[in-house]
């Protein structure tokens, strides 16, 4: 059968959140069949938990926040849910020393990293998918962000921004997802954001930790970073990098296509609860015969590190 999956071993890392600007010590740890993906404020006295799920899911704006029932908050984890998506981690304990995930260099790849570097070890209790039956659809504006039935996980991504970068970048991407897909084609594009944007943000308590060690900043011509951009369409990939991690808080991995134009955090989000509210647009499949594999290609055990 096709099985659940978690780490091997624990590993840390640390950083500074994007927004707060605070360092904070993160820790992924190993969970039970089933556990899913709980957040843990190791700050907090007693200790809160805070599990990875859409009705938590209370502020998106410039990044996914999660809010239990005490007001206990876990910041900017689209990230790391992504990566988790990505290379197939059903369940995981995340450790946090602060409100925030780390924001690490804005791209999933560090997370990536991580994960590899602890290994990966399959349970003995099926995965489970969550298979889209029927189109649903949200919209707002000249945005919407759609899921239609498909054999596998296609994702679609269009952005407009007018800019003099974005008319040699191309401003749409599709990808068919695989572990190797995501990790070669996704993982390492980075959030970006405008530099004329930054004292508002700042004004607000928000980017307070951001710079260019971890963010692709755009001026009023150009791309500032002088390293330039990871691809020539990093900017849409970073786009898909963070619907990954918003449709992971579906709490399955998704078997659909779906396909978004200028969507966000609190879009994406809203498709999510659409889905969950329309029970007959999905369903929960697993895949119990070695004879017929998911049409999600998962890469076992330990892999080579992204490049």
């Amino acid at each position: 059968m096709v099985r659940q999956r978690t780490l091997r071993q624990s590993v840390r890392a640390s950083g500074i959140g994007l927004h707060s600007g605070r360092k904070v010590y993160m820790s992924l740890l190993p969970a039970g069949p089933d556990t899913g993906i709980v957040f843990r404020r190791t700050d907090l006295n007693p200790v809160v938990e805070v599990p990875a799920r859409a009705e938590l899911l209370r502020e998106a704006v410039m990044c996914s926040t999660l809010v239990n029932d005490t007001g206990a908050k876990i910041m900017t984890i689209e990230h790391l849910m992504s990566a988790l998506a990505g290379l197939g981690i059903d369940n995981c304990i995340v450790e946090l020393s602060s409100p925030e995930v780390p924001i690490m260099d804005g791209s999933a790849g560090p997370f990536v990293f991580l994960i590899q570097s602890a290994g990966i070890h399959e349970q003995d209790k099926p995965k489970r998918f969550l298979r889209i039956r029927q189109p649903v659809q949200v919209q707002e504006g000249d945005k919407f962000a759609r899921f239609e039935p498909y054999e596998g996980y296609r994702l679609s991504f269009g952005i407009e921004f007018k800019h003099p970068v974005f008319k040699t970048s191309s401003q749409s991407s599709v990808i068919d997802f695989s572990t190797a897909a995501y990790i070669k084609e996704v993982s390492r594009a980075r959030t970006f954001g405008f530099m004329r944007e930054l004292d508002q943000l700042r004004s607000n308590n928000l980017g307070l930790g951001a710079s260019l060690d971890n963010v692709v900043a755009l001026d009023e011509y150009r791309v500032v970073n002088h390293d330039g951009l990871r691809y020539d369409d990093e900017f849409v990939r970073h786009k898909i990098l963070d619907a990954v991690g918003d449709l992971y808080l579906l709490g399955y991995p998704v078997l659909g296509a779906y396909t978004a134009y200028k969507s966000g955090h609190a879009l994406n989000n809203k498709l999510v609860r659409a889905v969950l509210d329309d029970q007959a647009a999905w369903d929960i499949v697993t895949y119990d015969n070695e004879q017929t594999p998911p049409p999600i290609a998962f890469a076992r055990g330990s892999l080579a590190p992204a490049a």
